[in-house]
């Protein structure tokens, strides 16, 4: 698509304020419901609990942790991040699309 019409171009799917703040409220609420807290606040063992991992999205994050030298720490954020997104999306697994979403954030957050 040329870059003339990238610039006009509309998004055609888009939320208002409104949708976007029920769907906040909801996942906090979800949070809450699973763990008496938001996931921002989990412990290292419900993040065990809750933040479970498929194989593929585990080496995902293994091998982004490994090339880019993360901390546990970092490694935690990553995952409680991820969570958020699922819970978001209105799903009940961490996918590798949410690993991958959550990867980017803290990619972005770091090159500020």
């Amino acid at each position: 698509m040329p870059y003339a019409q990238l610039r006009d171009h509309q998004p055609e799917k888009t939320e208002d304020s409104a949708t976007i703040r029920q769907r906040v409220i909801d996942c906090r609420s979800k949070q809450l419901s699973r763990a008496e807290q938001v996931n921002s606040q989990l412990s290292q063992q419900q993040i065990k609990q809750y933040c479970v991992l498929d194989s593929y999205s585990y080496s995902l994050l293994e091998r982004v942790c490994t090339k880019f030298n993360l901390s546990p720490r970092a490694y935690h954020k990553i995952l409680k991040v991820a969570r958020t997104i699922a819970d978001l999306a209105d799903s009940p697994k961490i996918e590798s699309q949410h690993i991958s979403e959550a990867i980017t954030f803290r990619r972005l957050d770091r090159a500020l």
